[in-house]
Order: structure tokens, then sequence, then C-alpha cells
């Protein structure tokens, strides 16, 4: 068998539309504000996309891009101004930072009812608790993703690879309120690839490329590959290729559906962006 695609970027473009319509039929206009420390490329190219599709569904958006040298204090103090504007619904302070800035409390200090992101201690407790948040947008996509390929996820047995707070955590919360059997597998998990091929649904967010192997996967499985990893390109010297953390011509000979990368859940995940924004104003 072939698995189908999930098509991401169709999933995305669907969302950006339905928010716009909302967005216009409540008549406010939700402001994003973005800030950006240092000139990480990849960072860059995320604050544009977010920035761009922002404006695209009527949304104000705002960029800062502060210097690499930015101190702790200074990011701070930036947080605060923007944590007091009323026309700033939504603050994301983009990931990673640079090593003298305390990543946690920089976190800590957005207001949690402008913290997009869902990253807060406490959206991620609420999160845990089974009570409303701003839930982290990566998990947040992925969960719109399993439930357009496969609708009731009630009783399927779930592994998410990788235990970070911004993926593999809230998305196995998202997954056992969704009344799934969660498995969170680590790297420190034994017989990784025995625990996968018990799985109705195979996440896997752990940084590592093409990682995840055809033979781990059983026949029927959903697979999400939240992964992006540039790796060499051996068929074009000198240049190089995005891939997951899925080996996705293996995978998808054995799977019943799998998401791509680039095109599975980067772009959900900015439309998770939005979604959360307007959430905020809403609640503003």
């Amino acid at each position: 068998m072939t698995a189908r695609l999930i098509d991401g970027t169709a999933a995305a473009k669907k969302h950006r539309a339905e928010l716009a319509v909302q967005i216009a039929a409540h008549k406010i206009t939700p402001g994003l504000a973005v800030v950006l420390v240092g000139e990480d490329p990849a960072s860059q190219v995320y604050v544009r996309n977010k920035s761009k599709a922002a404006e695209e569904v009527g949304m104000k958006s705002w960029t800062y891009v502060l210097p690499t040298t930015t101190t702790q204090q200074q990011l701070l103090n930036k947080v605060a101004e923007l944590n007091n504007d009323p026309t700033v619904h939504g603050v994301l302070v983009q990931l990673p930072l640079p090593k003298q800035i305390d990543q946690q409390a920089v976190i800590a200090a957005i207001n949690p009812a402008k913290d997009v992101d869902g990253f807060h201690p406490i959206n991620i407790g609420r999160l845990s608790s089974g009570l409303p948040s701003l839930v982290p947008c990566t998990p947040q996509g992925c969960m719109i993703l399993l439930r357009e390929a496969l609708g009731d996820l009630a009783g399927r047995k779930a592994i998410v690879l990788g235990r970070s707070n911004i993926v593999g955590k809230p998305l196995a919360q998202l997954l056992l309120q969704a009344d799934c059997t969660v498995t969170m597998a680590h790297s420190k998990t034994r017989n990784l690839a025995d625990e996968c091929r018990a799985a109705d649904i195979v996440v896997a967010a752990i940084g590592n490329p093409e990682f995840v192997r055809g033979d781990w996967i059983k026949t029927g499985a959903t697979v999400i590959d939240v992964g992006i990893n540039r790796i060499a390109d051996m068929e074009n010297a000198g240049k190089s290729r995005l891939v997951g953390d899925v080996c996705f011509a293996e995978v998808s000979q054995h799977a019943f559906a799998i998401t791509p990368v680039p095109g599975g859940v980067g772009p959900m995940t900015i439309a998770c962006l939005l979604k959360n924004t307007l959430q905020a104003a809403l609640a503003h």
C-alpha cells in the first residue's frame, strides 16, 4: 500500500480562510506582536511567514527585531511594553533565544492571556487540567490533521516520540483528551521500534532526520511527522534538502496516511497561531 498524503498546506489554507471570515464577522482587528532576537536565518523566515499570514486574514502584525546582544532585562522590558499595549492581543517571542537570556523567564513574563504560543506555565497547567487555555500551536495543528484524516480518535493507541514542552508533552495531553491511549517515548525508551509497531497513531517530534523506519510502522497506522531537518542532498552536490524525523519513502509503504515534510505540520502551526490570536482578541 501507499499512504494517503495529509496535506497540511491545503488544510492550513482552509483554516486561514475560515479565520478571515470570523474576523470580519466579529468586526475586530486582532493584533499579533512577534519579537525576534538575533539573526537566525530560519527564525527570520518563520517570522516573515507569520506576519504575512496574519495580515492576509485581517490581523494587524508587528515584528520587533532586537540585536543578538540584547540583554534579558531589555527583552523583558519589551515584553512588558507589549503586555500593556491594548492593541496587541498576542505576544510571541521567537525561540530559540541567545544563550545570555533565560528562555523560561521570558515565557513566564508574557501575559498568559496574550501567550499565543501557549507556552506559559499557566496555559500548560490549564491544558493538563483539561481547562480552557491557549494551546501550543504545533500540537494543536497535529490534532486538526489527525481528526481530518481519521475522524473520531477515541480508543486509538498513540505514541509520541519526544517529550519536549513545546510539542511532545502538550500533544500527549491533547491525545488523552481525545480519549486515545497514549505512550510517551524518548531517548531512554527500550525497544522503541516495538512500541511504534503497537500504535495506530505515530507522532515523531525528536529532531533526528529520517529516524523512524518503515518496519516500525504497522500496516494502516497514521503518521504525523513534526520534524524539520536540513541534510545534504546526495543527488545534488553542495545542496541541501528538508526531511522529517520519519523516513518518508519507507514509512509511506506501510502507513494509511502520513504528513509530508515540508508541507505537513508546519503550515498548520502558523494557522493555529492565528487561531490563538483571534481567541485572545475575543477574550480581551
